[in-house]
């Protein structure tokens, strides 16, 4: 029982795939009590890989939000990091978008992070969590975007809560740090975003594992003293 108690927990939101789950799967196999999110696919595979530890939910919406972080501490009593891997991604320039599309970057890659800080702020700073969030790599450079200026609006103003909420939290012990994948082609990527891969300096594209990796070792003892932090994780994509 007391190895048990011992481990420590996290929260994955967006875990029903990509990086989400590559993150999720990573901190299972490292001994965390992880607990993961979906919304609408998988629960069947999610249920066999984290058994008791799969809620359903929206986290752009304060109920679930709640009812999610109370299921958690009821069966794990604490909370050591949160990740929270949700954010859609629109392409097309802006001359093209409706305002419904820069809300829906807005609600989805911004407003949903603040409603799940909002739901499990008291629970980190009892525990003196880590919280981890997901930009873009370059997201620093305010740099114009031709076909991803509504995404990148969204996770410029994610990266500035990401370091005011780290302000805030780091009397409490609690750290808020942000990742910044680069150029991560799926199974869905176009043809154009694989084509590109070949222009990354590191020579790969970016894999799952690399953030999965990069979030473990955030979340961990050895990186106590880093908060308030963007890190691109992107093989040199974007300088």
């Amino acid at each position: 029982m007391k190895e048990q108690t011992a481990r420590p927990v996290a929260l994955v939101t967006g875990s029903a795939r990509g990086i989400g789950l590559d993150t999720a799967k990573d901190l299972s196999r490292r001994g965390w009590r992880t607990h993961v999110v979906w919304r609408n696919s998988n629960r069947e595979e999610l249920e066999e890989r984290f058994p008791g530890r799969v809620h359903r939910g929206d986290v752009t919406s304060e109920d679930d939000c709640r009812r999610i972080v109370s299921a958690v501490l009821e069966v794990d009593g604490r909370l050591d990091g949160v990740v929270h891997a949700v954010g859609d991604y629109i392409a097309g320039p802006l001359e093209g978008m409706g305002i419904e599309d820069l809300r829906h970057m807005m609600e989805s890659n911004t407003l949903s992070a603040f409603t799940l800080i909002c739901a499990v702020r008291a629970q980190m700073r009892k525990d003196r969590g880590a919280y981890i969030f997901f930009g873009a790599a370059g997201v620093e450079s305010l740099r114009a975007r031709e076909d991803s200026g509504a995404y990148f609006m969204a996770k410029t103003a994610l990266l500035s809560m990401v370091r005011s909420v780290a302000k805030e939290e780091a009397p409490f012990g609690v750290r808020v740090n942000m990742l910044s994948p680069g150029l991560v082609p799926h199974e869905h990527a176009s043809e154009d975003t694989k084509a590109l891969a070949s222009l990354v300096p590191a020579g790969r594209p970016g894999r799952g594992e690399d953030l999965a990796h990069a979030v473990a070792w955030m979340l961990s003892a050895e990186a106590e003293h880093i908060t308030g932090q963007n890190m691109d994780v992107a093989g040199g994509w974007m300088l």
